[in-house]
């Protein structure tokens, strides 16, 4: 059986068609806000980035590299402010917060690793909410230090999704004084 270059240039179409609506399903169910999803160590930042109307954001948009506080943290932190997550009236603080972990870009441990060493052991990052995060080493862990003096280590890096990077964090760093 012959084909012609139509019936080539068709089936090519056909396949790279298909081929892309796998790639874009596979996309959305590889980005952050899926991943933040399917994880049971990220339920309260699901509920959070929810609350603050973000997850459409981290569903489709990026690349975000989100410093991701676990369970743990950020109920230590609710527990200290009590910030209710159904109350409408605090959705604007919990834009703040969450948006202050996400930073625009795909910064992956090395590359953060490597805007230190061009810093003096340094790197300064700004984030979506606005203000600044600066990364530092502390023996072999990367530590986030908010405006504020927190500190934050990154335990687990580089979780790659198709809007960014993740990496989760010891702790809540925080834009202003709660």
């Amino acid at each position: 059986m012959r084909c012609s270059s139509a019936q080539v240039l068709l089936l090519l179409f056909f396949l790279s068609f298909f081929y892309s609506s796998a790639q874009e399903n596979n996309a959305e169910s590889n980005s952050i806000i899926k991943s933040t999803e399917a994880s049971d160590k990220h339920t309260t930042l699901l509920a959070a980035i929810r609350a603050a109307d973000l997850d459409e954001l981290l569903g489709f948009d990026g690349p975000f590299t989100m410093f991701a506080p676990s369970d743990t943290a950020l109920q230590e932190l609710l527990g200290y402010t009590a910030i209710d997550f159904n109350d409408p009236k605090n959705k604007q603080k919990l834009q703040e917060i969450v948006s202050y972990h996400l930073v625009v870009g795909n910064l992956t441990a090395s590359k953060i690793l490597s805007a230190m060493c061009k810093g003096n052991g340094k790197a300064s990052f700004t984030t979506v909410q606005g203000n600044k995060i600066m990364a530092t080493m502390s023996g072999l862990d990367i530590v986030l230090t908010d405006s504020l003096g927190n500190t934050s280590k990154i335990i687990t890096a580089d979780s790659t999704r198709c809007n960014g990077v993740i990496h989760e964090i010891d702790s809540v760093v925080l834009p202003s004084e709660m």
